[in-house]
């Protein structure tokens, strides 16, 4: 026989040959050699020593006990004085009553939709999060949810959480943003036979995110099929000199047709252009041989209008100077002083005559 103390934060449950008699409270217990007195710590989970439905007969340790079932499209999250302490999953736990305040929340994971009122913080908790599936939609993004292989809703920008179970969930987004799309590479026959590389480029918005994704399958793919359709018809209806010269033009007519297409794609198309057209090297040369002519022919005409412009402004000059002896003597000592800066010193030699013709040069007469 010894003796066996409860303290005040401890109960103790009496077994007798084995089996559970009572719940034994605080105080001072002898225990006999055909008795067991198991201990337990109050503040802690109860872990009971045989099956718990045969200690929950007892009336009297079933009200001192909080007992939690847990199925298995459950969860249920543990609080223990306020603070999330464990998540339980699918089984049976027991709990003392008295000194933890112990609180649970009960959640059902047969569904995807979240529909118990839980908080972000605690949806992203580090023990719940493994439970939780979020998705992010940006705000220049529109989402198609699918449950099953099966089309529920359209959702908008924001994060969406869900439970994680057995229920397959998927997320089309697409971005509503103008996006471009670029063409490039066409080997294109124009109407007179020339072999062309273009390079396009199209502009267009995600309009209908219903059509795009759930009645189409690649719709960025036929719209570039339907662009490049387009293209082609335009230059085949065009010689070479008129695509260079109406290259502008294949906006509308390119945009005209792709836009029935688009619009059964969903999408709203908002510009197209010709960013380059690419020449085989013998077309390239002749055209470079061309220009070249071209540029030659335009410098000879500047040419001669420039030399004719000159020979009218002296032929003007020569009849002003003829009919003012004045002008003529001072275009003369124009040039002569032109030619004076050129000369640093001058040596003369010769009688009195050749000075009285320098001095008839530089000096006027009165």
């Amino acid at each position: 026989m010894k003796k066996v103390m409860i303290n005040a934060y401890q109960v103790g449950l009496l077994y007798k040959h084995g089996t559970y008699q009572h719940m034994l409270k605080e105080g001072a217990y002898w225990q006999w050699p055909s008795q067991r007195i198991e201990v337990y710590d109050l503040t802690a989970p109860f872990t009971p020593a045989c099956e718990l439905n045969i200690l929950l007969k007892d009336e009297a340790l079933t009200e001192s006990l909080h007992v939690i079932e847990v199925k298995d499209h459950e969860l249920v999250l543990q609080y223990e004085n306020g603070f999330l302490k464990q998540v339980l999953t699918a089984g049976r736990y027991a709990y003392w009553k008295g000194i933890v305040a112990y609180g649970f929340v009960r959640l059902d994971l047969g569904k995807i939709e979240i529909m118990e009122n839980l908080d972000r913080t605690t949806l992203l908790h580090k023990l719940v999060s493994p439970y939780v599936r979020t998705y992010t939609i940006e705000s220049y993004e529109k989402a198609l949810l699918f449950v099953d292989g099966k089309y529920v809703q359209t959702l908008e920008s924001g994060v969406y959480y869900w439970w994680k179970n057995g229920i397959a969930i998927h997320v089309g987004k697409v971005d509503t943003r103008q996006l471009q799309l670029e063409i490039n590479g066409q080997e294109i026959l124009t109407r007179d036979k020339a072999a062309l590389r273009i390079n396009a480029w199209a502009q267009y918005r995600i309009e209908n995110i219903e059509k795009a994704l759930l009645q189409n399958k690649d719709h960025e793919r036929q719209l570039y099929v339907a662009f490049q359709l387009a293209l082609r018809e335009y230059v085949g209806g065009l010689s070479f000199d008129e695509l260079v010269e109406k290259k502008e033009t294949a906006l509308p007519y390119v945009k005209e047709k792709v836009q029935q297409t688009a619009e059964t794609l969903g999408i709203q198309v908002s510009g197209f252009g010709i960013r380059d057209i690419v020449l085989p090297g013998e077309v390239k040369d002749i055209m470079n041989q061309v220009l070249v002519a071209e540029k030659k022919a335009q410098a000879n005409i500047i040419l001669r209008r420039e030399e004719t412009a000159s020979t009218r402004n002296l032929l003007n000059t020569a009849k002003l100077m003829e009919d003012n002896p004045m002008l003529f003597k001072l275009k003369e000592m124009e040039y002569v002083e032109k030619i004076a800066e050129k000369v640093s010193s001058i040596s003369v030699n010769g009688n009195g005559v050749l000075i009285d013709q320098l001095r008839q040069i530089f000096a006027t007469s009165k």
